[in-house]
This record gives structure tokens, C-alpha cells and sequence, in this order.
């Protein structure tokens, strides 16, 4: 059966690399946390999704999987695309619920971000992963803002009206803020990455050059104006309040 996607199509190649007796392995000597030799990519691949090998270390490991691709082996390309797969694929499936017809599309946008930032970054800044999977996030965004806002209503009374019900996915919702003027294209950015997207914040913190509380702050503002818009209130310390002041009150009564 003939592959039916990019990303799919990259799976079997990348698996056809890292099986049988002399699998892609990318040296790993004088890497902490990693054996003192060589690994075959799928087993490396298998670590880094576990979260096994320590922040500095896949640093190193993504800047020597980037140096062999840079090297233009074809071999290497495919199977540092095939390391990052996974993440790749979560995003892909993230922003593909909200626009099916354009699934393809979002996938191979992510794998040729991805690609062009494996080439051309520049490999002495820290947090590498997180910096290219966040510019393939907004690559792949962007491709698909047109059709985003095309699901938006074309006009708009200048007056006041009664906000849009929220329906349909939350990054329509979003994009509907956006165009009402309740957020700003920025604001709606950073709630759709971080909330769900699965990009951390502190990634973003850090391209941003700033720290994760303030960003933290800002999406927290973002959300209470779509909350407003919406009519429903986003207080959740005053509901965490109300809750404990609630609990507390079952167990008064439970006690007498």
C-alpha cells in the first residue's frame, strides 16, 4: 500500500534506515546521559520522546544530528526528520483537527520548516528542539491563516452586538476574536500554541527574550477578554476559593 501522507511516507524511509545489521547511528560519544558509542536513530528517537536524556545533552544531540544532514548525505536528512516525527506529528494532528481538508498541507509545511531550520539555524543558541518546533508551529499556521479567516463572517456592524457562540474548534474560535477585534493576532497566537498546540511556554519565553511568568501573565489577559466576549467569566482563583469554601463547608456539616 503506497503511503498516504508525507509524514507517512517519511516513516517508511526513516524505518527502512534504522532496521536490519548496519542501522543509521549517530555517534554519541562524550554525550551525558547517552552510551559511549554509537546509536542507532529509532533508539535515540525512542529516549528523546521519553524525556531520558538531560536538557544540555539534546542540545548536542540535535546540533550533530544537524551537522550530518548540513553535510548533504540525503541519508541523514531523512533520519534527523525521522528524530523529530513524533513532535512533528502531534502538531500536525493538532492543527489538522481544526482544518481537515488541509491535513496534507500542514504536514508537509511542518516537515519543510523543520527542514529549513535543521539547515540554517544557527546551532550555538540553546533549546534547539523547542526553537524549531516552535517556527514549524508558525510556519504551518501561517499556511493555513487564510483558510482560517475565511471561516470568519466577511462583515461586521461597527456597533455593539452580541458575540459569536462559541462552536466549533478552539482556534476558530480564536481567529473569530481575532477578527472581532477582542484579541490580537499575537494574543490569540500564544493561547493556541500553549494551550493547544503542546508547545511550551517556556520555549516561547525564550525566543521572545523574556521570562515564562510574563508571558504566562499575558495569555492569562488574552483569555480573560475572549472569556468577557464570550460570557463566561475565567476567574479560576475565585473559583479554586469558592470550591475550597464549599469543601469546607461539607465537612463543618459532615462533623456535626
Amino acid at each position: 500500500m503506497r503511503p498516504t501522507s508525507a509524514m507517512a511516507s517519511l516513516q517508511i524511509t526513516f524505518t527502512a534506515l534504522t532496521t536490519g545489521p548496519k542501522p543509521l547511528a549517530l555517534e554519541t560519544r562524550s554525550i551525558v546521559g547517552l552510551p559511549g558509542a554509537s546509536m542507532p536513530l529509532d533508539r535515540l528517537r525512542d529516549l528523546l520522546r521519553e524525556g531520558k536524556i538531560p536538557p544540555d545533552s539534546v542540545d548536542v544531540v540535535w546540533r550533530r544530528l544537524s551537522a550530518n544532514a548540513r553535510h548533504g548525505d540525503p541519508q541523514w536528512v531523512v533520519g534527523a526528520l525521522g528524530v523529530a516525527l513524533p513532535g512533528l506529528r502531534r502538531m500536525a494532528s493538532r492543527l489538522g483537527s481544526a482544518h481537515p481538508r488541509h491535513a496534507a498541507d500542514i504536514e508537509a509545511e511542518l516537515l519543510m520548516a523543520f527542514l529549513h531550520e535543521l539547515r540554517m539555524s544557527d546551532l550555538d543558541r540553546p533549546r534547539l528542539w523547542q526553537r524549531w518546533c516552535w517556527a514549524a508551529w508558525r510556519s504551518a499556521k501561517n499556511a493555513v491563516r487564510a483558510d482560517e479567516t475565511s471561516e470568519l463572517p466577511p462583515e461586521r456592524d461597527s456597533g455593539s452586538r452580541t458575540p459569536l457562540p462559541p462552536y466549533g474548534h478552539p482556534d476558530l474560535v480564536l481567529g473569530r476574536a481575532v477578527a472581532a477585534g477582542v484579541l490580537t493576532a499575537e494574543q490569540a497566537e500564544l493561547i493556541s500554541a500553549t494551550r493547544f498546540g503542546g508547545v511550551h511556554i517556556e520555549q516561547l519565553a525564550a525566543d521572545a527574550e523574556v521570562s515564562p511568568a510574563v508571558l504566562r501573565m499575558r495569555r492569562r489577559r488574552a483569555e480573560l477578554k475572549i472569556a468577557a466576549a464570550l460570557g463566561r467569566p475565567l476567574d479560576t482563583e475565585s473559583s479554586r476559593s469558592r470550591e475550597r469554601g464549599s469543601v469546607a463547608l461539607g465537612r463543618r456539616s459532615m462533623s456535626n
